[in-house]
């Protein structure tokens, strides 16, 4: 082997060593338009967290201090309101991953504005979804979870409509629920005390949430959702998840 050969090899191994067995030379974040997640990691898993909204601080709490004792890579936005901004126009980040779901919260966000704005931040997104995507969807057999909170004008009789099944252990509180795309995690998920909804088609339109793309992609997704403020429902359900959805 010549000289410069081993230097090469040893400049390699040098650097799969370095990725692989020191974790703070990882990415710390990562970005798609005014989207920018704080990157989380412990151990080794194929599990993905996901919090996305800004202003949902009750899956913040409960992701950053579930990710201290779980293995999995977490990602986490930082912002504290609901949008994000591109390009000068609002945009809702659990709207980004198509471009007819983006175009029309674009639309939606921002009434009058001009369709040259609308197809130039599209195309932004366009150049940089597939890096997010990439890292979000989990290696194959994984699972993505995405923590969620919400407000008295969302529940789970919002989407039982549109699931293909649905199994409501706990009717009272409609505010508690998983939404999965998968059914052998259906059929997991429902023998829970909580409240589940079963996405494997999904709505017809597409919305450009990530739950559309993981139906589309074929990869395994939770949705978790509570009411802001009930940490404690959240951080409960997420260890259900973590103990019986293998």
């Amino acid at each position: 082997m010549s000289r410069a050969a081993g230097v090469e090899q040893g400049v390699n191994r040098r650097q799969f060593l370095a990725l692989g067995w020191f974790p703070w030379l990882h990415p710390r974040h990562i970005s798609l338009a005014g989207a920018r997640f704080r990157i989380l990691r412990n151990g080794h898993s194929n599990r993905r967290y996901l919090r996305i909204h800004g202003n949902e601080e009750t899956a913040r709490q409960v992701l950053e201090r579930h990710m201290e004792t779980h293995d999995g890579i977490a990602y986490v936005i930082e912002s504290r309101v609901r949008t994000v901004v591109l390009q000068s126009l609002q945009l809702d980040p659990n709207r980004m991953f198509s471009r007819v779901g983006a175009e029309a919260n674009l639309r939606m966000l921002n009434p009058g504005v001009a369709p040259e704005r609308v197809r130039s931040a599209l195309d932004v997104l366009e150049r940089g979804r597939e890096k997010l995507v990439h890292a979000l969807t989990p290696p194959r057999g994984g699972l993505t979870v995405a923590m969620h909170n919400n407000g008295p004008g969302y529940s789970v009789a919002d989407e039982s409509e549109s699931s293909d099944q649905t199994s409501l252990r706990e009717p009272g509180n409609p505010h508690a629920f998983f939404l999965c795309t998968a059914p052998l995690d259906f059929e997991v998920l429902k023998t829970s005390p909580y409240n589940v909804v079963l996405q494997q088609h999904g709505p017809k339109q597409d919305d450009g949430s990530l739950s559309r793309l993981a139906v589309a992609r074929g990869f395994r997704y939770v949705n978790l959702e509570v009411a802001a403020g009930q940490s404690e429902r959240q951080r409960e359900m997420l260890n259900w998840l973590e103990w019986y959805l293998r």
